[in-house]
């Protein structure tokens, strides 16, 4: 039988728990990744990643076949032929809604890492003082001062493309070149900044995408298929990055198709043993041993196991003697805006499809702006002109419709905003008591949703898109609400937050669980609050930093 102890065990192998398995192999220790889903080779499996659309069946859209299939995965984008196979399924892996909630879950090694959209921001004081000074739920335990070195040294090791900002709102970081702005975007930004007296600012998107060699990675080819898998290493997942460089260390075991039911907990000693697993494919049960265990599962799947963990000592789970397990999901609310057509530019164009475009910090009760809701949201967007697949005005058939196609349409600029959601104490997840999976384990049961403030705040996400817009000199504005539904942001978090207190908190200043001090939990689930911006880069760095900590503290014993 293979090995069955380790220094370190990591659950999941998505962004977080690539890079635990990068730094603890890094530093020495012996580590088992387990992912529950099946092994996804760089370059060997992205299957569809150069393939031209005409050797797709139906092109990359979805079939009636899928639809009746995926009643979850078809409530937006992701529901595609191209990666249905790297998306959860809801008749092998159910969940139960009592509010509306979509979750969408990438099970396989690399995890969404392999999907996600790439856009990488800093939070700042702003948002990590915000609970405290608002008394909004508990205070986070950390500052941007205890997190700004390991921005720092994740963003050299992923490759974030960026400018220098100078914002406070939006700390800069160790950037490589950013994706140069387009001639509208550029002429957008200029007025913006003027009309709003340098109090709103249109910046390059920050990605994850790199625009200089890394090692192994030759770059980004700006060809707008990033979440196929990037033969090029164009852009950081754990298969690109992470995965390599633990296992050029020797130290590293990968066991996919291993579902951890559960993390083994000693009453004597107060830690944790290790882990037990359920094999995927042949239902076997199996526990692994270890000094540390870090829990990368994706914010609601590592509550999960928690949960399910030391039963016999706390009913509802390793880590619930707060009793804020499970509690204050969150999100970013979005799927709201505006866009229009822009005059004057037919005689310019831009190369490439590159993989991000423009951005707008927050500028909402930030300084002397107070409304009636509290902290605020960003917008993502872009200019661009419309392809071959338009409708022709002038209705040409034939030769002259080919033609016509052959030049590109007109220019149109938009935006879309990304809000806060609140760390409700009563937006929860709980373990079902009659729905199961696959393998026999009690499902999620989902109850949550935003609020007065969030709804108040989604009146101003739409209308200052038209209002700059609008100052742009941009025309025929079409604001929308396209509706959202909690999770759709893909971007939960908050279930095991950390804290000062462990009366109100599941984890401390080092995303160590209160309750078993050698168990780390670095992914969403520790967030205290949500901030407007995209989340993963921090999860990075709190996985670094934890991970840091953890070996000493080994080291020293104390674990």
């Amino acid at each position: 039988m293979a090995n069955q102890e380790y220094d370190a065990i990591v659950v999941g192998s998505g962004i977080s728990g690539g890079w635990a398995a990068k730094e603890l192999t890094e530093k020495g220790l012996k580590v088992l990744l387990l992912e529950r889903g099946q092994n996804v080779e760089h370059v060997k499996d992205y299957k569809n990643a150069t393939l031209p659309p005409w050797e797709i069946p139906h092109r990359g859209r979805a079939t009636t076949e899928m639809i009746e299939n995926h009643p979850n995965l078809k409530r937006d984008y992701v529901l595609n032929e191209l990666v249905l196979d790297w998306w959860a399924h809801e008749d092998t892996s159910p969940y139960v809604e009592e509010k509306p909630f979509t979750w969408f879950r990438g099970y396989q090694v690399g995890g969404r890492s392999l999907l996600w959209g790439r856009q990488s921001y800093r939070w700042s004081d702003l948002d990590f003082e915000a609970n405290l000074k608002e008394g909004i739920a508990v205070d986070w335990p950390i500052r941007y001062k205890d997190i700004a070195p390991w921005y720092d040294y994740v963003e050299k090791f992923a490759g974030i493309a960026g400018n220098k900002d100078g914002l406070d709102v939006l700390p800069d970081g160790q950037f490589m070149p950013p994706f140069a702005m387009n001639c509208v975007e550029k002429d957008v930004k200029e007025r913006i900044t003027k009309k709003f007296e340098g109090k709103r600012h249109l910046i390059n998107s920050r990605v994850a995408n790199i625009t200089e060699p890394l090692p192994g990675r030759p770059g980004c080819q700006a060809r707008n298929k990033c979440w196929l898998g990037c033969p090029f290493g164009g852009y950081f997942s754990t298969q690109a990055s992470t995965l390599p460089a633990a296992m050029a260390t020797g130290n590293l075991t990968l066991r996919p198709y291993s579902i951890v039911h559960r993390v083994l907990y000693d009453k004597d000693t107060k830690k944790a043993t290790g882990v037990e697993i359920v094999d995927a494919e042949t239902m076997e049960t199996i526990e692994y041993k270890s000094k540390i265990v870090f829990l990368c599962a994706s914010a609601l799947n590592s509550a999960h196991v928690l949960m399910r963990s030391a039963t016999d000592i706390w009913p509802e789970g390793l880590g619930s003697s707060s009793g804020e397990l499970g509690h204050n999901v969150m999100d970013h609310h979005f799927r709201l805006g505006a866009s229009g057509s822009v005059e004057g530019y037919d005689d310019k164009y831009y190369f490439g499809r590159r993989p991000g475009g423009i951005y707008i910090p927050r500028y909402r009760n930030v300084g002397d702006d107070k409304r009636d809701y509290v902290r605020g949201f960003g917008y993502q967007g872009g200019a661009s002109r419309s392809g071959w697949g338009r409708n022709v005005a002038e209705m040409n058939i034939g030769g002259p419709l080919k033609e016509a196609l052959t030049e590109p349409g007109p220019w149109s600029m938009g935006m879309m905003a990304f809000g806060e959601i609140l760390p409700y104490h009563e937006n929860t997840i709980k373990i079902s008591k009659d729905v199961k999976d696959k393998w026999g384990m009690y499902a999620l049961v989902m109850n949550a949703e935003i609020k007065d403030n969030e709804q108040k705040m989604r009146k101003d996400m739409m209308n200052d898109a038209a209002e700059m817009l609008e100052a742009a000199g941009v025309k025929n504005i079409h604001t929308y609400d396209s509706g959202y539904t909690f999770g759709q942001g893909i971007h939960e978090m908050g279930t095991a937050r950390m804290g000062r207190d462990p009366k109100t908190s599941v984890l401390n200043e080092n995303n160590q669980v209160w309750d078993a001090k050698n168990v780390f939990v670095t992914d969403g689930a520790a967030m205290t609050s949500a901030a407007a911006v995209n989340p993963s880069l921090t999860y990075m760095a709190l996985t670094a930093r934890a991970a840091d900590f953890a070996v000493k503290e080994l080291k020293k014993g104390n674990l």
